[in-house]
């Protein structure tokens, strides 16, 4: 019988089927209901209403062929209108039928991306810590992750996300031969560090020296604060021709549960992700494609005005970072502010021992940090060490990560939540 029902055992490829980190703490979330959720990354309010006004009226639309299937690799208005947007920025004309792909999330082209190019015994440089899903996309590919991890070069009480850097000759010692591809997240999650130009400029001469092909989670590209600057690695001497660019609709917007997001580059390369995206989910959400071409011909129309959504977030988000700092300081965290995204990184260690985390089953301590201290506080968090792969995750067993796109009164709400925890 043991060998009848080990023939229908989960790939190998997809490892041992571990929950991630996400379905864990929403699961936890639902179990203990805690007051405040600070985990997950999205808003706890709503987008600016002409968004949701927009799908709202696509749905109506006397066009009937809005609410069905659309073109496969995007939504026609759609990545005319994202050829409109990155163009300028990256100073060429994008072909919209051929360099654009539009996927179910940034998700989706992470995946199409990965499984287009990745082949079995290829090497995959991704910067740690690391979105948890770069990892496993790169195993079921058959590549073979290589990790490199940012480390702070200051580490004080004003150490700031610009602080934490890669090690020169460590991240050249990656490259070789069977290096097929190397995975940036700027600005990035979830440390918020806003790669400069000439941190870009070491990773896209060897890109270019190795020949190695560079995917770049740009996801968080309007969420820079002042007075930083997002660089599009692809603009960069020599790297179009080599560089696939990810975007999303979630983040840019605000509205994470469309699940819109889009890769760019060049269509030699863009092949492969259509091939890819064709024979996993064919076409994407034709009504959603539609609202988010809209709100893009909208924010065009008032681009590079104080109004325009692009330029509007990252001042919004500047000020809940400083808030949601400020509380976490006050209450015996060391904070690492970030200078884009929405997250911020906090070392608990300081809090350990108001804590008996012997009675939290979890191999490491940042996990039975967080899980005691959302029963306790009544505050959800995320553990950092799960943005390392297993060899580094000590690197972030110090840390939990807060989100800072909430309402202004659930970032009051933390603060009194903490003082109510200090005071017990």
């Amino acid at each position: 019988m043991s060998d009848k029902t080990d023939k229908f055992r989960l790939p190998a490829r997809y490892g041992t089927g571990e929950k991630s980190v996400w379905v864990e703490y929403i699961q936890m979330v639902a179990e203990i209901k805690p007051k405040l959720n600070l985990g997950q990354g999205f808003p706890d309010y709503h987008p600016p209403s002409y968004i949701p006004d927009t799908l709202a009226d696509v749905t109506k639309s006397d066009n009937p062929l809005l609410n069905q299937y659309t073109r496969g690799f995007g939504h026609p208005r759609l990545v005319q209108n994202l050829a409109k947007l990155y163009s300028p920025l990256i100073g060429r004309q994008i072909d919209p039928m051929n360099e654009i792909l539009v996927t179910a999330g940034a998700y989706g082209s992470l995946y199409s991306a990965i499984l287009g190019h990745v082949e079995d015994g290829d090497e995959v440089i991704v910067i740690e810590p690391f979105f948890d899903c770069y990892e496993a996309m790169i195993k079921c590919a058959g590549g073979i992750p290589k990790f490199i991890p940012l480390k702070p070069n200051n580490v004080s009480a004003n150490m700031t996300a610009a602080d934490w850097v890669l090690d020169d000759k460590e991240l050249e010692s990656l490259f070789n031969d069977r290096t097929k591809m190397f995975i940036l997240n700027t600005p990035h999650n979830p440390l918020g560090k806003v790669f400069t130009r000439e941190e870009l400029e070491k990773i896209a001469n060897l890109c270019k020296k190795y020949n190695v092909l560079c995917v770049s989670d740009e996801v968080y590209e309007w969420m820079v604060f002042e007075p930083f600057k997002h660089i599009r690695i692809g603009t960069l001497p020599g790297m179009w021709e080599r560089t696939i660019t990810i975007g999303s609709a979630g983040k840019t917007f605000s509205v994470t549960g469309w699940k819109v997001g889009w890769a760019y580059g060049p269509a030699k390369l863009m092949k492969n992700l259509q091939v890819v995206h064709q024979n996993c989910i064919y076409t994407h959400c034709t009504p959603v494609q539609e609202a988010v071409a809209r709100s893009i011909e909208f924010e065009l129309s008032r681009w590079n005005t104080p109004e325009c959504y692009m330029f509007a977030i990252a001042k919004e988000l500047s000020a809940k970072r400083d808030v949601l700092n400020r509380i976490l300081k006050d209450n015996g965290f060391i904070t690492t502010p970030p200078d884009g995204g929405y997250f911020i990184i906090a070392d608990w260690t300081k809090l350990g021992k108001k804590l008996d985390l012997s009675s939290e089953p979890d191999k490491y301590r940042d996990y039975k940090f967080t899980k005691k201290f959302a029963k306790e506080a009544s505050i959800v968090t995320i553990p950092l060490s799960a943005f390392y792969s297993e060899e580094h995750k000590h690197f972030g067993e110090d840390y939990a990560r807060f989100c800072f796109i909430k309402k202004d009164e659930n970032l009051v709400l933390a603060e009194t939540l903490l003082q109510a925890w200090q005071r017990r």
